[in-house]
C-alpha cells in the first residue's frame, strides 16, 4: 500500500471518513484539507449503479457550470475551408485539417478541448486512440462535432466552464468543479449545475440504485463523503 504523505496525513485530521457531509460542510472540509502549494482543483466523483458494458446503461452528457474550471481553456478545433476562417474568428487556439492530425500523431498535445467539423471526422477518426483515451475525441452526442456556423457558440461554450462527464469502465464518473480559491458558493454553483445534469442523463435502462457513492475530493487531498439525499436533489431552478 502506498505511503501518504505528512500533509495527507493531517488533512485527513479534519475529516471523518465515516460521516457523510452535506454539499456546504463537503466544500467547506475540501478547501481546508487542500495544502499544496498550488491551487487545486475539487473534483467529484460518482460511483453509479447502471452497468458500463450495457448499451442501454450509459450516462454521458455535457453542462455549462456557471463560474468556469478557474483556468484558460486551450480550444482546438478540426477544420477546412470556410470552418477555419469562422473558428479563428471565433477565437480557438489551434485550427486545421491535416496539419494538426499529424501533429497530435506525433505526439503533441497541448490542448484541453477539441471541436470538428462533420466533414472532417474521416480525417479525426483515426486519432481514436489518441484523442479517446484522454476524453478529447470529438463526438456529436457530447455536441462536439457541429456543422460550420455552431463553432462560435461551442468555442463560446469550451470558454465558459463546458464539461462533458461519462462513465467509465469501472463505472464511475469523474468531473472537474473549479478551483480551491473558489468561493464555497461559486463551488457550490458549479456542483449543483453539474449534479443536476447527471440526474437528467440517468437512461431509461438503468436499473435500481442510479447514484451509488458520491465523494468529493482535490487534486492532493483525501476524498469526502458526500450525504446522497442532499446531493442528489441540488437543483438550479
Amino acid at each position: 500500500m502506498a505511503k501518504h504523505g505528512k500533509k495527507y496525513r493531517e488533512a485527513t485530521q479534519v475529516i471523518d471518513r465515516a460521516e457523510a457531509y452535506s454539499p456546504e460542510e463537503a466544500i467547506e472540509l475540501a478547501k481546508k484539507s487542500a495544502n499544496a502549494r498550488f491551487d487545486e482543483t475539487v473534483e467529484l466523483h460518482l460511483r453509479m449503479g447502471v452497468d458500463p458494458r450495457n448499451a442501454a446503461q450509459q450516462v454521458r452528457g455535457v453542462t455549462l457550470l456557471p463560474y468556469g474550471l478557474g483556468k484558460k481553456v486551450r480550444v482546438l478545433v478540426f477544420a477546412q475551408g470556410e470552418a477555419v476562417k469562422i473558428a479563428e474568428s471565433a477565437g480557438a487556439d489551434f485550427v486545421g485539417g491535416d496539419d494538426l492530425i499529424k501533429k497530435i500523431e506525433d505526439g503533441w498535445l497541448e490542448f484541453d478541448t477539441t471541436i470538428a467539423t462533420p466533414e472532417m471526422m474521416g480525417k479525426v477518426g483515426k486519432l481514436g486512440k489518441i484523442l479517446g483515451r484522454r476524453g478529447l475525441m470529438p463526438n456529436p452526442k457530447s455536441g462536439t462535432v457541429v456543422p460550420a456556423d455552431d463553432l462560435p457558440r461551442v468555442i463560446e461554450d469550451a470558454r465558459k466552464g463546458r464539461v462533458e462527464f461519462k462513465l467509465d469502465r469501472t463505472a464511475i464518473i469523474h468531473v472537474p468543479l473549479g478551483k480551491v480559491s473558489f468561493e464555497n458558493d461559486m463551488l457550490m454553483g458549479n456542483l449543483t449545475a453539474l449534479v443536476e445534469a447527471v440526474m437528467k442523463a440517468k437512461p431509461s435502462g438503468a436499473k435500481g440504485q442510479y447514484v451509488k457513492t458520491a465523494v468529493l475530493t482535490t487534486t492532493m487531498g483525501p476524498g469526502i463523503k458526500l450525504d446522497l439525499k442532499p446531493t442528489l436533489t441540488l437543483s438550479t431552478s
